[in-house]
C-alpha cells in the first residue's frame, strides 16, 4: 500500500518545498519508490530535483482536468528511486478551472488513482494558500505534514490550516490525519524559538517531529543546483537532519 504525504502551510517561506523535496529524496535513497508530485504554481519542487520547465510536455494542471494521464506526465529525476509529476506556471490558472468542475474538491484522487500504488510514497508539495489546489491535495491524502517557523505568526496560521483539515474531512476525505508538525529554521538559541515550542507542546505533543531542521546556508544553496540536499552536500547537517525526518516519518506511516 501505498502512503500519500502533503506538505503544507498556507504561510510562505516556511520550508515547506525544501521539505517536500528532501524528504522525498531520503526516503528515495532508502530504497522507497517515490513520487513527488508538484502542486504549486511556482514549480519550485520541480526545478529542485532538476527537472527544467522548459521540456515538460504535461504537468499536475493538465492531468488534474484530464487533459493527460498521470503516467503521460511523471518524469524520473536522475535521483535514486525518485520520479515528479511536474507544475508549470499554468497551474496558476488551475483554481478557476477547478471550480467549475463538478467535484472540484476531488479532481487530485482521480489523477492519481490509476498510479498511487505503483509507489511506497507519494509527497504532494502544496502551495502556500488554503485554496482549492490545497484542498485537492489533502482530499487525495492520508496525512499532512505541517513544516512551520518557531514563531507566533506560525501557531495562529496552524489554527487556520487545522480548521480547513477539518472541513476536508467533513467533506471529501474523513480519514485525512495530521501525520506531524516539522519545526523548520530552527534556533534553539532564540527564547522565543523555545516559547513557541512549548506552547505546541501543549497540544500538539504527539504531533512534533523530533528532529528540527535547522537554518542553513547549505539548504538554501541546493535548490539552484537542482539538487535535494542529500546528494548536493550528504554530510551536512540539513542532510543529516532531512534522514531522521525521512526515518520517523516511515515509523508514522
Amino acid at each position: 500500500m501505498s502512503a500519500i504525504i502533503s506538505f503544507a502551510n498556507q504561510k510562505g517561506g516556511v520550508g515547506k518545498t525544501t521539505s517536500a523535496v528532501n524528504v522525498a529524496a531520503a526516503l528515495g535513497k532508502k530504497g522507497k519508490n517515490v513520487l513527488l508530485i508538484d502542486m504549486d504554481p511556482q514549480g519550485n519542487a520541480t526545478s529542485g530535483v532538476g527537472i527544467s520547465k522548459k521540456n515538460i510536455k504535461y504537468s499536475i494542471y493538465e492531468v488534474l482536468l484530464g487533459q493527460a494521464s498521470a503516467k503521460d506526465a511523471i518524469i524520473p529525476t536522475k535521483f535514486k528511486n525518485l520520479s515528479v509529476l511536474p507544475a508549470t506556471i499554468a497551474l496558476a490558472g488551475a483554481e478557476l478551472d477547478l471550480n467549475e468542475m463538478d467535484d472540484k474538491g476531488r479532481g487530485m484522487v482521480k489523477a492519481i488513482e490509476d498510479i498511487k500504488n505503483d509507489y511506497d510514497y507519494l509527497i504532494i508539495d502544496c502551495p502556500p494558500t488554503l485554496g482549492l489546489l490545497t484542498i485537492n491535495a489533502l482530499s487525495a491524502s492520508d496525512g499532512v505534514i505541517i513544516p512551520m517557523q518557531c514563531e507566533f505568526f506560525s501557531l495562529e496560521g496552524l489554527s487556520q490550516l487545522i480548521l480547513t483539515i477539518k472541513r476536508v474531512r467533513q467533506s471529501y476525505n474523513p480519514t485525512l490525519e495530521i501525520t506531524g508538525i516539522l519545526l523548520t529554521m530552527y534556533n534553539g538559541r532564540l527564547v522565543l524559538t523555545n516559547q513557541v515550542i512549548e506552547e505546541l507542546k501543549k497540544y500538539y505533543a504527539d504531533k512534533l517531529f523530533k528532529t528540527p531542521i535547522t537554518r542553513s546556508v547549505k539548504l538554501s544553496e541546493a535548490p539552484s543546483f537542482g539538487e535535494p540536499i542529500c546528494y548536493y552536500d550528504p554530510y551536512s547537517k540539513g542532510s543529516l537532519e532531512y534522514n531522521d525526518i525521512a526515518k520517523e516519518l516511515m515509523l508514522r506511516i
